[in-house]
């Protein structure tokens, strides 16, 4: 189990998971003054941040670390990859019925999203922005995500933490 350092931080990571319709639904949400007003007071009362958004815009994503050093917080980068091939075909199974153990509704809208804006294309593009990314970001850390091994993947993303 993680023990919490106390130190405020906000966490930033990008998967693949939640793919192309963040450049439009989630950035909407996120990149408003409000939303960062809140996420600096939040951080400025010692509580922690998590952005699982798949932010790929870098000045987008200064934005958040400028909210986070900006009241004395850390900014701490993991990103949760794997290769493109595999992240596809990971993103087309999850939720797929309703019996699977992450089915979430608002996945079949996402689906359609990301179909509507090339499919697998648009996957690859996400994927290759993320790498482009990577490479300006010197403190991000990437943990590789293996498809099925979920528990070593979240025991990666905890040790880099410490």
């Amino acid at each position: 189990m993680y023990e919490r350092s106390y130190k405020t931080r906000i966490y930033a990571g990008s998967v693949l998971r939640t793919s192309s319709w963040v450049h439009s639904v989630e950035r909407t949400r996120f990149s408003s003054g409000s939303s960062l007003a809140m996420i600096e007071a939040y951080l400025a009362n010692g509580h922690d941040v998590v952005l699982p958004q798949m932010l790929v815009n870098p000045r987008e994503l200064a934005r958040f670390e400028s909210a986070a050093t900006g009241v004395g917080a850390d900014f701490v980068e993991r990103f949760l990859m794997d290769t493109a091939a595999a992240a596809a075909a990971r993103f087309h199974r999850r939720g797929a019925s309703e019996d699977h153990p992450w089915h979430d509704p608002w996945h079949n809208q996402v689906r359609s999203i990301v179909a509507a804006n090339g499919g697998d294309a648009e996957l690859a593009r996400c994927h290759a922005a993320l790498e482009r990314l990577l490479a300006e970001r010197p403190d991000a850390v990437v943990i590789v995500g293996v498809d099925g091994a979920v528990d070593e993947t979240y025991r990666s993303l905890v040790a880099s933490l410490r």
